[in-house]
């Protein structure tokens, strides 16, 4: 069984996901993990998949007009936090639109080993908001990490804040 990364951009419309879920299931591969959304009326998709088919014969058989579609073989990997069971948290930032904002904030993540899970940026007018997924490894003196946060959103005229995932209740 392979396992292939299938990334897809293309003007949003109507049925676009339906299509390419169902190029790939007619082509046998199971979706194992994915992440969709839009970009600037751009459907932007990346999706790990398995199955009976290598990469490069994945891509011949996916059959979706007017998408860039791209697949890449890769391995399995466990997740850096899965074993030790890392810290969830979630970041936002409020605060006008420059250049150099992710990088800041991811910069001052990565000192501490932190890892963005996942991220929106959205720019509302002249208000550019960022909320990230992020983990953190157990030995990490959060309160320290949130001073450095707080310096850093203060030094791009920003609200930052970073706050514990609550567990979800079933």
């Amino acid at each position: 069984m392979s396992l292939s990364a299938v990334t897809v951009l293309g003007v949003d419309r109507p049925g676009v996901i339906a299509a390419v879920t169902g190029s790939l299931a007619d082509c046998g591969a199971n979706i194992r993990d994915s992440t969709m959304t839009l970009l600037g009326g751009h459907i932007a998709m990346m999706l790990l998949v398995s199955g009976e088919l290598d990469s490069a014969e994945l891509l011949k058989r996916l059959k979706v007009p007017d998408l860039v579609i791209s697949a890449s073989a890769v391995e399995a990997r466990r997740h850096f936090c899965d074993e030790g069971g890392g810290l969830a948290y979630v970041l936002t930032v409020h605060g006008p639109d420059r250049p150099g904002i992710v990088s800041a904030i991811s910069a001052v993540l990565a000192e501490d080993r932190g890892n963005i899970t996942g991220m929106s940026t959205r720019l509302s007018g002249r208000l550019y908001v960022l909320i990230a997924d992020v983990e953190l490894p157990k030995d990490v003196d959060v309160a320290a990490l949130m001073r450095r946060l707080a310096a850093t959103g203060a030094s791009l005229d920003s609200d930052i804040t970073f706050r514990p995932v609550e567990p979800d209740l079933l």
